[in-house]
Parts: C-alpha cells; sequence; structure tokens
C-alpha cells in the first residue's frame, strides 16, 4: 500500500476514532459542566459499555441487543453512583476525585473477577466494504461513525427541545435562578450523570468490533478523553465534539508514520499548543 493510500486510511480511521472519543468526551463534559465532578471512572464506564455489550452477545446471539442494552445499564448504573456516592459528598471535590478513583478500581477489579484477564473479541455484526479511491474500507467503522453522528445529534435535540435538556441548559447557566424557578436540581443532576454515563457506553460498545476488550482499556482511552476536553474547553459540548475530532484525525495520520503511543505524544504537544494560546480551551469562557 503507497503512502498516499495510507494517508486516507489513517485519516479515516482517526475520523472514526474521534467520534468513538467524542461520544465518551461528551458525557465527561456534560457531567463537568453541569456537576463541576471530575469523573476519574469515566474510563471504566465506557470499558463497562464494551464488557456488558459482550455478555449481552454471548446470551442472545444479536449486537443489535447489546448495542441498546449495554448504553441503558450503564446510564441506570450511573443514575445509582449519583445517588449513592456522589450526592453524600456533593460540593467536595477532593473527596469526589478519591470516591471516583475508588470506583474506577472497584469496576476494574470486578471485571477482571467475573470476565478474566485475557483479551476478548466482539465480531462486527456484518461484513461489507466500501470501496474508497480503489480500496476497501470496513463498512462497520462507517456505521460507527453514523451512529455516533445520530447519537450526538440527538443529544443535542434533547438539550434544546425536551423539558430535562432545557433543564440541564438552564441548571448550567445560573443555578441559584433554577433553584428559585421550581427546577428539581437534584434530579436534574442525577439524569446528567445517568446520560453521561450512557454515552461513554455507547462508546463502548460501538468501539468493541475495533479493539480488544479487558479490564483495563478503560485506562487506555481516558486520558485522550480529557486531553479533548481539555483542549475543547471544560465544560464546553461544542470545543469536545471538536477537539475530538481533531485529536482523532491527528493521531490517525501521525500512526502512519510513528507507534500509536507516539501518536499520543502529539496529542499532548497540540493540547500544550493550544493552552499557551488560550488557555480555556478552544472553545471554551473566558473566566
Amino acid at each position: 500500500m503507497d503512502i498516499f493510500a495510507q494517508l486516507v486510511l489513517g485519516a479515516l480511521n482517526g475520523l472514526v476514532w474521534g467520534f468513538i472519543l467524542a461520544l465518551i468526551a461528551l458525557g465527561l463534559t456534560l457531567v463537568f459542566g453541569l456537576l463541576e465532578i471530575i469523573n476519574i471512572s469515566h474510563g471504566e464506564l465506557y470499558m463497562l459499555g464494551a464488557v456488558l455489550g459482550w455478555y449481552v452477545l454471548q446470551f442472545t446471539g444479536n449486537f443489535w441487543v447489546a448495542l441498546i442494552l449495554a448504553p441503558l445499564a450503564v446510564g441506570v448504573l450511573g443514575l445509582v453512583i449519583e445517588r449513592g456516592v456522589l450526592r453524600p459528598i456533593e460540593g467536595k471535590p477532593i473527596i469526589t476525585i478519591i470516591a471516583t478513583f475508588g470506583l474506577s478500581l472497584i469496576f476494574q477489579q470486578a471485571v477482571l473477577t467475573g470476565f478474566g484477564g485475557a483479551p476478548q473479541r466482539i465480531p462486527a455484526p456484518f461484513e461489507w466494504d466500501l470501496t474508497i479511491l480503489g480500496f476497501g474500507y470496513s463498512g462497520y467503522r462507517f456505521f460507527v461513525a453514523l451512529c455516533s453522528i445520530v447519537a450526538i445529534s440527538a443529544l443535542w435535540g434533547f438539550l434544546r427541545r425536551f423539558k430535562y435538556g432545557m433543564w440541564m441548559r438552564a441548571v448550567r447557566q445560573d443555578r441559584e435562578m433554577s433553584l428559585a424557578l421550581g427546577i428539581p436540581i437534584s434530579r436534574v443532576y442525577m439524569l446528567t450523570f445517568g446520560l453521561g454515563s450512557g454515552l461513554a457506553a455507547l462508546g463502548g460498545i460501538l468501539a468493541a468490533p475495533i479493539v480488544a476488550l479487558e479490564f483495563r482499556m478503560g485506562l487506555d482511552i481516558l486520558p485522550a478523553v480529557f486531553i479533548v476536553v481539555i483542549i475543547g474547553g471544560l465544560g464546553s459540548l461544542e470545543g469536545s465534539l471538536l477537539a475530538a475530532l481533531l485529536i482523532g484525525e491527528l493521531e490517525g495520520l501521525t500512526s502512519v508514520f510513528v507507534t500509536p503511543t507516539t501518536a499520543r505524544i502529539f496529542s499532548l504537544v497540540f493540547m500544550s499548543a493550544v493552552l499557551l494560546f488560550r488557555p480555556e480551551g478552544l472553545l471554551g469562557r473566558r473566566r
């Protein structure tokens, strides 16, 4: 394969990975923007989405059922975490970081015990290729990009058209005024954490046929997600989406010439450059 074809393939892979990063990062951004919680366990929610999808697939033999049930199950888990773990320590950022780090370790050990330490694979639900510039490209990866676009569009529509979505935006803008207007803030917080968890799990089950499934996969994705959120601007959904696509393309193209680990270093250099000129991130608000 010549260098031009490798660059095209790297760009396509980067775009697909950028959309997966966007799903996960949007969930983290939602939680931070509204609850001001740095959720260290967010990578494990991505991992749980993939692993639960694997179990559902083993039980039902149907990838599409797994694609629906895994994000829903992790979303419900997110509701329980917010109400049972994070609510009692609300307003204590250091303790919150410690608590979510503890959750991260618990999830890892639970999956290691039940799922095992050997990497597993989920087969793609269909086998067909697209012909792009004379060479084949995985139709499933194209589906991942399309599914991510639909999910991100649905999130934007939810935030702007539905009551709870508009409440989430209102609470983010002014918590005290929202409380005075009668918006049930505690319920909004719980829904936000559940929604963010479900988005991470959706990224996990979509990525499952592309990456290896194992109990540490959340640790691999978390640095990239934090890079995306920081570059985009803390709390900025639009910034996280833009940054995810940029980081996906950067790592996809540089991986043609260097190892994925080295490509991640380029992402860190890019983050440093952005923060040097725009400390608030690409689309973050100046404080």
